[in-house]
């Protein structure tokens, strides 16, 4: 592997046997974990409701939403930083919209960010708008999806 390529490992087991393994559609629950090594926590995960699964913990649709939104956050942060930009607070309320088709398959069309950020210095809120081009321009996730991920940020001033 050369200094350029990083290789990103994960483990996810199936933790929703119920005794009858999957000997039918409804015999098996979705649940599972999502583990790495050296991380403090797994992410407990399972389908959406929809598809018979537990609303209280993940589904690899919101993961994927959540990818898309951390990636461009910490690209923000970073970028902020080296233009000496100070962020105070961060957040976002990030949604993605995806179609199923007829045979049960689907695919996102688009996720939406919206993210928030106050800054210490008024005088940089337009610019701390534009970084937000270049966050998304360089977000590895956003990179690797096919479809449209828009970004409506705002900023805050004091």
């Amino acid at each position: 592997m050369s200094e350029h390529s990083h290789r990103f490992e994960v483990q996810t087991t199936w933790t929703g046997n119920t005794g009858r393994g999957t000997a039918d559609y409804r015999a098996y629950r979705r649940d599972h974990e999502i583990t790495g090594a050296k991380k403090s926590a797994a992410i407990p995960g399972s389908s959406d409701p929809v598809f018979r699964g537990d609303a209280s913990r993940y589904n690899p649709e919101e993961l994927l939403v959540a990818s898309l939104s951390a990636c461009h956050m910490l690209w923000m942060l970073h970028l902020c930083a080296d233009a000496g930009i100070v962020v105070t607070a961060y957040s976002d309320h990030a949604s993605g919209t995806m179609m199923l088709n007829e045979d049960g398959s689907g695919r996102f069309t688009e996720v939406a960010l919206h993210p928030v950020l106050a800054i210490a210095d008024t005088g940089r809120s337009a610019e701390t708008q534009a970084l937000h081009t270049r966050a998304h321009e360089m977000c590895f996730i956003a990179n690797s999806v096919n479809f449209p991920v828009r970004c409506e940020p705002s900023v805050l001033t004091p």
